[in-house]
């Protein structure tokens, strides 16, 4: 018998974790790598939310409303770049800081500037350093929206 994804969107996303350091949007089709990053985030204090591509973030970006984005490249449905570029096209989502996550071979990396990517970290990666490239992007949306100015490159 075939198994079936029953998931449905939940109630609790737009919850806030008191003393939470961040909202982190994780979207990633391979569970394993999901829960492998979800555990390093939520060890280090961030609040994580998964998607399993880029049609499940666009889905609840809205509802997440998280402070950094992370974005596997090779996924079904909706890979990361063409997600990355409707997160940009979005008044709403333009700014966040997206972090790509995945090979990051050079066409990937060019492909990633071309969509205002604002980071990369390379799989496999070494769990302090997404930690590092995450708390790094959170701290420049937390300063720029102190300033009054939008958190990510996003084109205006």
């Amino acid at each position: 018998m075939a198994k079936t994804r029953t998931r449905g969107l939940r109630a609790t996303y737009s919850r806030v974790v008191p003393g939470a350091s961040g909202r982190v949007l994780v979207v990633d089709d391979n569970k394993v790598i999901r829960q492998l990053i979800k555990v390093n985030l939520e060890l280090e204090g961030f609040e994580v939310v998964t998607a399993n591509d880029g049609v499940e973030c666009l889905d609840i970006v809205h509802d997440v409303c998280p402070d950094v984005i992370t974005l596997d490249v090779v996924m079904p449905r909706l890979d990361g770049f063409a997600t990355a570029v409707q997160l940009r096209a979005d008044p709403r989502t333009r700014h966040l800081p997206l972090a790509i996550v995945s090979a990051c071979t050079q066409y990937e990396v060019e492909a990633g500037i071309e969509t205002a990517v604002d980071a990369f970290l390379a799989k496999p990666f070494e769990p302090a350093e997404l930690v590092r490239v995450v708390r790094r992007l959170v701290e420049r949306k937390d300063r720029r929206e102190r300033k009054g100015a939008p958190a990510g490159r996003g084109r205006e």
